[in-house]
């Protein structure tokens, strides 16, 4: 089974700042832009900014990464011992699972 980075989100406290300063310092374009969830178009990978939580908070970055299969992917590596601290589920129009990596940094999965 492969596995893709599709995102890595970047968890900030001012989204129009973080926003201006991706854009006009670094010319990365907007795919899409709202003020709790932004992307940027930078290839295979999408930069996302999300507007930080107590849970997460500004500074922080969390890894998605995709599968053809999640269902699969969610069987088979939590029967390996990985922790999955949300099973597949769907949200925003896929579905998705959230695990812990070797660091405990909880990471996504998606499928499709």
């Amino acid at each position: 089974m492969s596995t893709r980075l599709t995102y890595a989100i970047k968890y900030v406290d001012n989204m129009d700042a973080a926003v201006a300063f991706q854009r006009d310092h670094l010319e990365l374009v907007p795919k899409f832009q709202s003020p709790q969830w932004t992307e940027f178009a930078t290839g295979e990978t999408t930069l996302a900014l999300h507007e930080a939580t107590a849970d997460r908070p500004a500074g922080t970055v969390q890894l998605g990464f995709g599968v053809a299969d999640v269902e699969a992917f969610y069987r088979e590596r939590a029967a390996a011992g990985v922790t999955f601290t949300q099973p597949p589920m769907e949200m925003h129009g896929a579905k998705i699972g959230r695990f812990l990596d070797s660091e405990g940094a909880e990471c996504s999965i998606g499928g499709g």
